[in-house]
């Protein structure tokens, strides 16, 4: 067993490298969907077979049949000649001729002083003329000429007699196998009905699996699909099924957790509500102004808090004029004096949860209000994806910290991720709306020399 292991490891070693190239070939060129891939996986086995089959089965058939076909027609020519060298016959060897087409099927003629013509150029496809050949050298043995090529139904046979030359006129049925196209019709049909069934039946199969994946990603955008139920082979139909009782108890936890926040929430705004009277009703007081401060910044953590924890992902998928969402940002970048631009190439209206949208690009917008003086906007919405790329001239972020700013309370000194009250969730909510849209937001240099951010959702 030793020695097998060894012996199977070294022939790896030495065929896996010539074999790497060949495979990266044809991982690029092979289909990569499942429908396409069981279709080849029928197909492809059913071919090799049919051309094994013509290629030992019927070339044996066409040999075997066409040897004896050919065999008989040589053996009366034999026999003619045999009688044309026997027995005198007159100048138009009329009896002879009358019996060769009347008992054997040949029309005949002799020449005297005749000459054979130059030899023919074989045809691609001389299995007719081989036989024939071998045929001839095996019974008559006398010089001969054959003309086989064509679409006529006739075989001319021409034999060298001492001072004449025969010419014999067979019918090429009579020489040659020729019903055997019967055969490869009924082969290539039915395989192209095989080949039919198998589209049919993968496409059933495939069809389930389809609607899973499409189930599936509807619920990771946040969409719902109800309508849902699992269907095909008794594995897709277990897949399907899991599939179901995950998505019920995520929607379970989820609604736990929004009853969960509503209440937190109504608790901690009710407790910081009475804060805020008794302050006001304390009067304007120096000694309570750092704490009327730390109030308002713990009701604004608080709300920044429950919104990262509590999403948006119970917001309904609605439509949104792009041009009207960005006009609107443009009016609120330039009350602090800076300058905000946008162009946008595609289609103007965008299906996206609105609120949990505004939010995303809000949030990259504000941060951009803080830290730069003008901000460009370039969208793009295409069949597949919506594409936005925020580009400003701030300070920008290090490369090594462009991941880590999208970490929940992750600080950096001169953030960009923080927003007014200081929570550091601005980059990590808005990656979060863009991820449960199916999407995401990555971060880059920009051209204008400061931090540019690509939002990239599905259409």
């Amino acid at each position: 067993m030793a020695f097998l292991e060894t012996l199977k490891r070294d022939i790896g070693r030495l065929a896996l490298p010539g074999w790497r190239p060949l495979a990266r070939w044809l991982r690029r060129r092979l289909p990569t969907g499942l429908y396409t891939r069981s279709l080849l996986i029928v197909i492809l086995p059913m071919l090799l077979l049919q051309t094994v089959v013509a290629a030992l089965f019927m070339e044996r058939h066409w040999r075997m049949v066409t040897e004896r076909l050919s065999e008989g027609t040589i053996r009366d020519i034999a026999g003619i000649i045999e009688v044309i060298r026997t027995y005198p016959q007159d100048s138009n060897y009329d009896a002879i001729t009358r019996i060769a087409d009347e008992s054997l099927n040949l029309t005949i003629a002799v020449e005297d002083k005749g000459q054979l013509p130059p030899p023919r150029p074989r045809p691609f496809f001389s299995i007719l003329d081989d036989i024939l050949a071998d045929q001839i050298n095996s019974q008559i043995k006398m010089p001969f000429w054959i003309d086989s090529v064509g679409d006529s139904r006739l075989v001319e046979i021409r034999v060298k007699i001492d001072e004449r030359v025969l010419r014999v006129f067979a019918r090429r049925g009579s020489t040659y196998a020729s019903n055997t196209h019967i055969f490869l019709i009924w082969m290539i049909g039915t395989a192209f009905v095989l080949v039919l069934i198998s589209i049919l039946f993968l496409r059933g199969q495939i069809r389930p699996i389809l609607r899973l994946a499409e189930a599936a990603e509807s619920f990771g955008k946040g969409q719902k699909n109800e309508s849902y139920s699992p269907r095909g082979a008794d594995e897709v139909r277990r897949a399907g099924l899991a599939f179901i009782q995950m998505r019920e108890r995520i929607e379970r936890q989820m609604e736990q957790r929004t009853a969960m926040l509503a209440g937190i929430s109504h608790d901690l705004r009710t407790i910081l509500t009475r804060f805020k009277l008794q302050l006001a009703l304390a009067g304007n007081k120096p000694e309570l102004a750092g704490m009327s401060q730390d109030v308002d910044d713990m009701q604004s953590m608080l709300e920044g808090y429950l919104a990262f924890a509590k999403g948006e992902a119970e917001e309904d998928f609605g439509e949104l004029r792009l041009s009207e969402f960005l006009e609107k940002l443009r009016g609120e970048f330039s009350l602090s004096g800076k300058t905000l631009t946008y162009r946008i190439e595609g289609e103007d209206q965008i299906a996206v949860r609105p609120n949990a949208f505004a939010r995303l690009v809000g949030n990259l917008v504000s941060n951009s209000e803080r830290y730069a003086t003008s901000l460009n906007i370039e969208a793009t919405h295409n069949a597949k994806w919506l594409t936005l790329v925020l580009d400003d001239d701030g300070p920008g972020i290090p490369p090594d910290a462009r991941e880590e700013v999208f970490k929940p309370f992750f600080r950096l000194d001169e953030a960009r991720n923080l927003d007014a009250s200081g929570t550091g969730l601005g980059l990590a909510i808005a990656r979060d709306i863009a991820r449960s849209h199916g999407g995401n937001v990555t971060l880059a240099d920009s051209p204008k020399g400061g931090l540019r951010a690509i939002v990239r959702l599905p259409a």
